[in-house]
């Protein structure tokens, strides 16, 4: 995964991260995807309705990037 530095991650527009009022889990290549999927349930103080939001963000990045996702819903991770 390509890491960001601080100026590049506070240039991201926020539509770039899943979660995107608290700036989390920033979606801008197909390592940036996997990652938000492996720490998705580790962002805390969230609603499910943000969570929704977040899942839908993480599967058309994971789209535009190639990247496989098993999961159908967020509520499936670590189910598995």
């Amino acid at each position: 995964m390509s890491e960001l530095d601080t100026k590049h991650r506070n240039a991201l527009p926020a539509g770039e991260f899943a979660f995107s009022r608290q700036r989390k889990l920033p979606l801008e290549d197909a390592s940036h995807v996997r990652n938000a999927v492996a720490r998705f349930n580790q962002v805390g103080e969230v609603s499910d309705d943000e969570r929704d939001h977040a899942w839908s963000r993480i599967q058309s990045a994971a789209r535009k990037f190639g990247v496989a996702i098993s999961e159908k819903s967020w509520r499936e991770l670590g189910k598995g």
